[in-house]
């Protein structure tokens, strides 16, 4: 009897594996699919994860539009890519935009720009921020205001300006990329801006998983190391001991920084 049992479990283990393996040799043939040749907007370009996610992009094939504030670091960087070997796919060219997102102006006319080039965009990803520190008492109006036009406003202005493309043609992406704090509060960081390295990891390693969660089409994704995951989890079935564990970490760094 157990050898019947036996023979009969193997075949079907072995068929699962198999359609297990095809549903992952699909998916990632579609994932190349959608993203060679995709029109993918970048903000915040020039630098940490923005930097990392034009290079891996780039090597799938899609057709960049660089977005920074300074110019001779986008050349810089448009240079830098054609000059990498990593790509197995055709690449194209970039195309870079100069504009500052807390310039309602300037965010009209890159829009504008964009799309006369391209004709519409597949992909946004809203990356560019700012950061600040300090406690919520120590902070000024003109420090919150300043955050929030860079890393929220002007990021909502331009997804607005870029929507009706996508909703003329019924596809597009918008990728919001924000920091573990956007799911949970931590000490000091009251006018949080998107701080762009998820905690602990690489902006490569995070570049490469937002490569992936474009490409499968994923609406929310966590990319940070155990602890911080643990603490979103934390904060939703137990708030009340995560909101004492962040009291207690916060009474720590303010006795820290008073010795």
């Amino acid at each position: 009897m157990d050898f019947i049992t036996s023979t009969a479990i193997l075949p079907l283990l072995c068929g699962c594996v198999g359609i297990f393996s095809l549903f992952k040799l699909l998916q990632r043939l579609r994932m190349k699919a959608y993203l060679r040749n995709a029109v993918v907007v970048i903000t915040g370009a020039t630098s940490g994860l923005g930097r990392e996610c034009a290079k891996v992009f780039y090597a799938a094939g899609a057709r960049l539009v660089l977005c920074g504030r300074n110019r001779e670091a986008l050349d810089e960087l448009t240079r830098e890519l054609a000059a990498s070997q990593a790509a197995k796919v055709q690449t194209h060219s970039p195309y870079t935009v100069t504009f500052d997102l807390t310039d309602p102006g300037t965010i009209v006319a890159a829009t504008a720009e964009i799309l006369q080039c391209f004709g519409h965009v597949d992909v946004l990803i809203n990356n560019a921020g700012v950061s600040y520190r300090g406690a919520i008492v120590d902070t000024t109006m003109d420090v919150d205001k300043r955050v929030m036009e860079t890393n929220y406003f002007g990021p909502i202005a331009l997804t607005k300006a870029l929507l009706p493309s996508m909703i003329q043609r019924r596809q597009g992406h918008v990728v919001a990329i924000s920091s573990i704090q956007g799911k949970i509060s931590l000490p000091f960081r009251s006018a949080f801006m998107d701080e762009k390295t998820a905690q602990g990891r690489s902006p490569v390693e995070v570049a490469r998983d937002v490569l992936a969660a474009v490409g499968k089409r994923k609406k929310d994704v966590i990319l940070a190391d155990l602890l911080p995951s643990l603490a979103v989890y934390l904060r939703t079935l137990a708030p009340g001991l995560f909101f004492s564990l962040m009291a207690s970490r916060a009474r720590k760094e303010r006795k820290s920084k008073t010795c």
